[in-house]
Parts: C-alpha cells; sequence; structure tokens
C-alpha cells in the first residue's frame, strides 16, 4: 500500500549536501516527491510503499551527510498525490528562519586530490569546493542558503560548473560556493601601496618566493586577512613582532601536514584528531625536547607549547606545498583590532606591517578569527570559539523570548537565541577599541538579521562600566545584570547540559562582585537566579588598581607586605627593588588606588613574581601562564601549608598566608621555583577538593579562565575524582570569558 509523508527536519541541514544526498537516496528507492530548502529547514515529501517509506525515514537519520545534525525531524501522513518523479525545488524563504547557518568547512579530501591533480580542470585552483566543504558562514547575506544569497552571486558559473551543480550524482550538485578558473574568483598579488603585480598561479608562487627571502605577507583567508612569515626566520619573526607591537605574546603557527608538526610537537590521538577534523582549529601542542627545531625560538619565547593549524583552505594548501616550511600565520590586525576583511581596511591597517598582499575577488561578509583549542583530561576544549565552531547553536530550554546577552569586556562574544536554540557568536575580543565595539554591534546586527529578530530582554555583566553593559542599556528594553562568576557557572551548566544540584568552582582574574569588589574565587551553589557564594579568597590589595595586572611584582609584593609588614619579607634575592617599593608601600600603608580582590588569577600572578618567574606581563595572563608552564617535567604530589577558615552564613574563606609563607621559607632553603610552581598549583586543587567535601554536593564543575591551566585542570580533576566526586568541565564553549554570554543567556531561563 502506497502513503504519502511529508516531512519536516531541522538542524544543520543547508550546506552540507543535504538536498543532494535525499534526492540521491529518493531515486535509490524509487520513491517519488521533492525536497526544499526553507528559512526553516528541509521540507520533503515523499510517495512510495510504506515498508519503503519507513526505510526512507530511518536512512535520512542514519546515512545523513557527516558535517550535518539533525535538532527535530517531524513526519506526517498525507493523502497520495501522484507525484511523477523526485525533484529538488527552488528554495523557499517564506515563514520565520530557524535553519542554521554552518560555519566555514575546511577542505576536504576529494577537493584537496583535485587540487593537485594536474589533469583536473581545477588544478591549483585556491577556491576548490563542493557540498562537503568551502566557505558557509563567511560568505552568507541571508537564508535559506543558496548561491543567490551568498558572496558568490556576482559569479556566473560556467557551463561545466552549472553542468555539476545540476548533477545529481556529482558531489557539487547544489554546492552554492562551487567554482572553477573559468568562472570563480582569483587571487592577486598586490604590494603595500595596493598595486596589483601578479594574478592567479604566478601570484601565489611570487607570494611564496618572498616569504622566503624574509617578507610578511598578508593574505586574505576564509574569514579575513592573516599575516604570514617564516617562522623559521629569527629575522623575519622581530620584523613581524616590532611593526605588529607584539613583543612576546606567541604567534600562532601553520605547518604544511601532520608529518612536519610530529617533528616538531608531541602528538596525541585526541591531538591528531582534532588537527585534521573539519573544524581545523588551532592546537596547543607541546614542544619537543629532543630535536633541533627548525622553529625559531622568537615564534614562543619561554612557552613549552606551539598553537599549531594544518591548511584548511584551498589557497593555504597550495601555498604551503611551495613553502614546505612552518610559518607564522597570525591575525591580520592592529593588536586588539578585529582582524581585517576587504582591501581598503588591509591596505589602511596593515600597510605599516605587510610588504606584500595576496588578496582575492570573493567578498568576507563577517570576520572570523582561527579558533584555538587544547586537549585536557583527554579531551578537546574550546579556548576561542570562531571558525569551524561558530555559530552553531547550544541548546537551553525554557527559554519563551527572544533574549540577548551582550558577553564579557574582554573576549566578548554575544549571544541570541531563537527558542531553545542560543547561537553563540564568533570571537569578537577585548571591547577597548573603537573597531572592536563596531564589530561587537555588527555582529549583533548579523545575527539578528539572520533570523529576523528583536530581543525582548537583554541580559548583561553586573561591571556598569563595560562597554557590552552601556550598550545593553541603551536599548530600551528589559535587562538583567548578571555577576560574572555565576555567568561563568551557569555557561558550564548549558555546556555540560548538568542537571541537579551542583558546586561551581568560578576562578579567573576579574569579575565585579555583588559587593562592589573584583572577585575572582569564587565557589557558588546555584539557586535559579540567585547563588550562595560559600567560598572565596582571603582579600588582598592591588597596589596601582589595573596597572599591577602588567607589573605583577607589585600584587607578589603586597602580599609579602600584607604578612611581613614593614620588616624583612625573609626573602633570600627578591625581586623587589627599594627604588620601586616605597611608593608601593605608601599606597598600601593609606590605603590610595589599592582596590581590594578576591582573584586567583592575581593570586597566580603574585606567586610568579615572588618565585622570581615573571615580574612584568606584556600580555594578559602572561605570568600566570608561565607559572603553569614552570611545572613542565615536574613530578611531584606535594603541596604547600594551607588554611581554611570559616566564614559567615556556612561559607568557608580560604586563607593564603600559610601558602605564601610556606612558599618563602621553601624558597630560602633552596628548594627550586619550578617545583614550588608545582607545589602552589597541587595546593588549589587541594582546597578545591576540601572545601568540596565540606559542602557536600556530588556534583561539582570548575570554570573561568584558570581552568584553561591543564595542570590546573588536570590535577583538579584527579583529586575530585578520587574523593568520589561527580566533575564537569567546559568542551565546546570556552571557559575564558568567550562563554559568559552563554552562562548569561542561561541566567534568562530563570527571569524570561
Amino acid at each position: 500500500m502506497k502513503q504519502r509523508v511529508k516531512i519536516v527536519i531541522r538542524g544543520a541541514v543547508q550546506g552540507v549536501g543535504f538536498r543532494p544526498f535525499v534526492y540521491r537516496l529518493a531515486n535509490e528507492l524509487n520513491i517519488k516527491g521533492w525536497i526544499v530548502n526553507s528559512s526553516q529547514g528541509v521540507f520533503i515529501e515523499a510517495e512510495a510503499e510504506v515498508n519503503i517509506l519507513n526505510e526512507f525515514l530511518l536512512r535520512l537519520a542514519s546515512d545523513k551527510p557527516k558535517n550535518s545534525f539533525i535538532q527535530s525531524f517531524e513526519h506526517s501522513y498525507l493523502d497520495l498525490h501522484g507525484f511523477g518523479n523526485f525533484e529538488i525545488r527552488e528554495s523557499n524563504d517564506k515563514g520565520g528562519k530557524t535553519a542554521l547557518v554552518l560555519p566555514d568547512i575546511s577542505t576536504c579530501p576529494d577537493c584537496l586530490q583535485e587540487i593537485f591533480d594536474p589533469g583536473n580542470r581545477r588544478y591549483l585552483y585556491p577556491f576548490t569546493n563542493c557540498t562537503n566543504c568551502g566557505p558557509r558562514f563567511t560568505i552568507i547575506k541571508d537564508l535559506p542558503y543558496d548561491r543567490a544569497k551568498t558572496t558568490m552571486a556576482e559569479f556566473v558559473m560556467c557551463p561545466e560548473c552549472l553542468a555539476e551543480y545540476t548533477d545529481p550524482s556529482d558531489r557539487r550538485f547544489h554546492a552554492e560556493p562551487t567554482a572553477c578558473p573559468v568562472c570563480g574568483p582569483q587571487v592577486e598579488l598586490w604590494d603595500s601601496n595596493g598595486t596589483k603585480l601578479l594574478d592567479k598561479q604566478d601570484a601565489i608562487h611570487t607570494a611564496a618566493k618572498y616569504i622566503l627571502e624574509g617578507k610578511i605577507v598578508a593574505l586574505k583567508g576564509i574569514g579575513g586577512y592573516q599575516l604570514i612569515c617564516d617562522a623559521g626566520s629569527d629575522e623575519a619573526v622581530k620584523l613581524l613582532r616590532l611593526r605588529k607591537k607584539r613583543s612576546e605574546k606567541p604567534f600562532a603557527l601553520m605547518m604544511p601536514d601532520i608529518e612536519s608538526t610530529k617533528k616538531e610537537c608531541e602528538v596525541s590521538p585526541a591531538e591528531e584528531r582534532s588537527l585534521l577534523s573539519v573544524e581545523a582549529p588551532i592546537v596547543l601542542l607541546k614542544r619537543r625536547k629532543d630535536i633541533t627545531s627548525a622553529i625559531s625560538g622568537e615564534t614562543a619565547a619561554g612557552n613549552p607549547y606551539y598553537g599549531i593549524m594544518l591548511p584548511y583552505s584551498p589557497l593555504h594548501h597550495i601555498l604551503m606545498k611551495e613553502l614546505g616550511i612552518p610559518i607564522i600565520a597570525t591575525s591580520g590586525n592592529l593588536s586588539e583590532e578585529p582582524i581585517c576583511v576587504d582591501e581598503p581596511g588591509a591596505l589602511e591597517k596593515l600597510k605599516g606591517i605587510a610588504d606584500y598582499f595576496l588578496v582575492h575577488n570573493r567578498k568576507i561578509l563577517r570576520h572570523v578569527d582561527d579558533s584555538i583549542t587544547r586537549i585536557s583530561a583527554g579531551r578537546e576544549m574550546l579556548l576561542r570559539r570562531a571558525r569551524g565552531y561558530a555559530p552553531l547553536p547550544v541548546v537551553i530550554e525554557g527559554l519563551n523570548k527572544t533574549i540577548l546577552a551582550a558577553g564579557a569586556h574582554l573576549k566578548n562574544t554575544i549571544a541570541l537565541n531563537k527558542g531553545s536554540n542560543v547561537f553563540l557568536s564568533q570571537h569578537i575580543g577585548d571591547l577597548e577599541n573603537i573597531e572592536s565595539i563596531n564589530a561587537f554591534k555588527s555582529v549583533i546586527n548579523d545575527l539578528e538579521t539572520f533570523y529576523e529578530l528583536s530581543p525582548q530582554i537583554v541580559v548583561h555583566d553586573m561591571h556598569p562600566d563595560y562597554v557590552s553593559t552601556q550598550y545593553a542599556k541603551s536599548l530600551g528594553v528589559t535587562s538583567h545584570a548578571v555577576q560574572h562568576h555565576y555567568a561563568h557557572v551557569l555557561s558550564c551548566i548549558a555546556d555540560s547540559n548538568i542537571e541537579g544540584k551542583v558546586l561551581g568552582v568560578s576562578w579567573d582574574g576579574t569579575g565585579f562582585g555583588t559587593d562592589g569588589v573584583i572577585w575572582g574565587s569564587e565557589f557558588m551553589i546555584p539557586k535559579g537566579k540567585d547563588f550562595f557564594r560559600v567560598a572565596h579568597l582571603m582579600p588582598f590589595r592591588l597596589p596601582g588598581g589595573e596597572k599591577s595586572i602588567h607589573e605583577v611584582w607589585r600584587i607578589g609584593f603586597a602580599l609579602l607586605y600584607s604578612i611581613y609588614g614593614n620588616g624583612d619579607f625573609g626573602l633570600t634575592g627578591h625581586n623587589f627593588k627599594a627604588s620601586e617599593t616605597e611608593i608601593i608601600r605608601q599606597m598600601l600603608d593609606k590605603n590610595i588606588n589599592s582596590p581590594v580582590t578576591t582573584s586567583m588569577g592575581r593570586l597566580f600572578d603574585g606567586v610568579s613574581a615572588i618565585l622570581g618567574i615573571r615580574r612584568h606581563a606584556s600580555f594578559e595572563a602572561q605570568a600566570a601562564m608561565e607559572l603553569e608552564f614552570a611545572t613542565d617535567d615536574v613530578n611531584t604530589n606535594d603541596y604547600l601549608e594551607y588554611k581554611i577558615d570559616a566564614g559567615e552564613n556556612n561559607s568557608y574563606i580560604i586563607n593564603w598566608h600559610p601558602l605564601v609563607i610556606d612558599i618563602v621559607n621553601k624558597l630560602n632553603s633552596g628548594i627550586d621555583k619550578n617545583i614550588l610552581a608545582a607545589m602552589f598549583h597541587n595546593t588549589l586543587s587541594e582546597i578545591i577538593t576540601d572545601i568540596a567535601k565540606g559542602v557536600g554536593i556530588e556534583k561539582v564543575l570548575l570554570t573561568g579562565g584558570c581552568f584553561q591551566n591543564k595542570y590546573l585542570l588536570e590535577g583538579s580533576i584527579k583529586k575530585l575524582k578520587n574523593a568520589g566526586f561527580k566533575v564537569y568541565w567546559h568542551q565546546r564553549v570556552p571557559a575564558n570569558d568567550g562563554g559568559i554570554s552563554l552562562g548569561q543567556l542561561k541566567y534568562s531561563a530563570f527571569v524570561n
């Protein structure tokens, strides 16, 4: 008996070859009907015998394209229509927009094979793609996803491309960005004044030649410009640092292939999977110590890790094949600004940095940085969520209104929901200049336009002076302030889909507390829109306020001064100069510009200074990072003395005085600072476990920027699990402030 079934599939089902897959499956099973892309997803009507339709329904889910995922699958039976064949119908943009915008996908093996096949018509063509790979988020103007609504609309397909595009048996069947050397975008090499020098393969070949000669090339990639130079040349890397005004922060590297990566770094199976994944992020990898490296020491001085990615676009693959060496591939921007996406912006911003520009004429609609991941505790943790991941949603149930979450001040992302789908934006950056603020507003407008949304509620950080807070309050809709560290906790709850009672450990550098103090060492029990702050560090002062974040010796001095006063610190060979410290003593004595904090991140900074590891930080968290790096190759389970005092209302205060005194005593006794760095981390894991035992909640989550620290995270997980706790930490959303917007939106489920 024949029947007709209507199917509605929602999720990531556009831009992944879903329609061609359904078309081929229907023809294989001799099913008649049609499929159409809609702004809400994919609609299908199918007629066949009941047993065939049942197989069709099962295989739609089991055999779907690998880059797709299905959020909802609804079907209902209708009267027979009498279709004569199965067809792909013209897309329908009627109705509310719920279809998901896909991230940009790295080059697939089939396309890569074509690119390097001299007999293929796409040989060395840098814009080769198919339904399984290529740009998506960075070129889409509107939904549903069709060529006419992308930046590829201006390129008219040649007869051969059109034949592939309309052939159901071809993997480019309805591949919207498809192109070839005859009809598609092209590359050009420009000088620093924007004068065209060469085009096509000559442009790429000559750009490679200039890189090998020590020049800096600005390359227009998938989501914006990258600055590229020879990673093996001290002179080239120093020149890039000088021009980019980036004195010490590590540069990202691109390696030719996985084999060359393994020559430079230790690569676990999980790290290899991450490197080779369709998302193709930057992966933090441990540098090998048993080799003479081909990479300049200027790339990541003092850091035992490299941030490495593999080529992910055809242009990168072709260039790296020409070069055959590791390159620096860092964001094409001025310090702390968004990456450039167009030629006028690149020439204006990067002219003093890049010697040459490798450009192309496929427009980039929105900036998307490279994502960054790290394998910790055996699984991938996102440190920066951008290309390959954004803007796929996180599902949060119980959202009855449209809500905008404005995010944090640093590492900003925003979040916007449509029903239970929460769209977390790509990394925007620190909102400390007009360019970043404009990018912040543009990203909000982008998501609102994609999904035809107008926020009814806006949630923001509690800090009154943050740009994101002020923007949120300017919208004229109901607004809610969310305490920074509670947003971290709620972000991890949403990321790991945790239910029931939980103890959240939220540690970072800075967050405005409900009492006006700078928090950062919070133990919290969530209670819907409220929380109980069950533990935190004993407060200490930051002489000079924000200045101490960079001159971290001030924090170390303040910690010692609070214990020893004007007397001798007892610290042999300490690194505090009398000419510097006299004014700091007066600031502390008279409480002049010395705000109080309970920040764990600042305690890391202070301990780093006391141990003589880092006196000044040229970028955020540098001192804390180097304190972690000091644990490299140290094998000890020992920990320092510590004390947990009773606070008010059954709370706890972490008394750090014994810890600092023990550091001083052990330093004076000749114990190596690296061993003490490891003991400091071990002590923090002991403290977490002790407080968790005192609180008595089985589920413990670890969140905030401090838990990007692999040694701290893995040590804490191990101790908590050994003590019988269930432990949760971040996976697909950053533990740092890049995850704050998700936590803010989770908060709105309690108040909307």
